[in-house]
This record gives structure tokens, C-alpha cells and sequence, in this order.
């Protein structure tokens, strides 16, 4: 059984047991739920809102972390006007500990 979650403005597929990266939630060692977009349970797929109505994912958070460093770099042709950046995203990374169907 896996189960389609939204946080972070991503999506990721996700099982129990499951360690995932996803952008930072909270603090560690402390519970956080996700209302699942879609459940998949060998041939049943649940997706429509009646049928996700009750479900849910539980996780929780196990460490956090930075991720890897991006480097950008901008600048104008002809006119000396240059800007040089770097981001750097904090992450959390989750462990699912269970996928009820509600």
C-alpha cells in the first residue's frame, strides 16, 4: 500500500516505513499529518474527495538538515552589472509510520 501526499508544494509518493526529505516541518521527534491526494491498496485506488473523506498519513519527524547549496549568477551585457547568489534549503526528513484509509 502506498499513498500520494502534498506538502511543499511537491508531491511524493510515500509507504510506511518510508524515510522522505521534505521541506522543514516542525521540530523533531513530534507527529505531523498529511491528508493523502491518493491511496493505493493493490487493485483499490481511492482519489476522488468521498473516498479520501477520513484518511490520512501519519509521520514523524526524524532529523533535520540543509540541502545542497545552489549557486546563480546574473549579469547585463555591456553594462558591468553582475550579481552572484546562493541559496541553500532546509529540509526535515520524515518517517511514515502509518497510511489509514479512514
Amino acid at each position: 500500500m502506498y499513498a500520494v501526499i502534498k506538502t511543499g508544494g511537491k508531491q511524493y509518493r510515500v509507504a510506511e516505513g518510508e524515510q522522505v526529505d521534505v521541506e522543514r516541518l516542525g521540530a523533531v521527534d513530534s507527529e505531523v499529518t498529511f491528508t493523502p491526494l491518493m491511496i493505493v491498496d493493490d487493485d483499490d485506488v481511492m482519489a476522488t474527495p468521498d473516498g479520501l473523506a477520513g484518511a490520512q498519513v501519519t509521520a514523524r519527524i526524524v532529523a533535520e538538515k540543509r540541502g545542497p547549496k545552489i549557486v546563480g549568477f546574473t549579469y547585463k551585457n555591456k553594462t558591468n552589472q553582475r550579481r552572484r547568489w546562493g541559496h541553500r534549503q532546509s529540509l526535515a526528513t520524515i518517517e511514515i509510520t502509518g497510511i489509514s484509509k479512514g
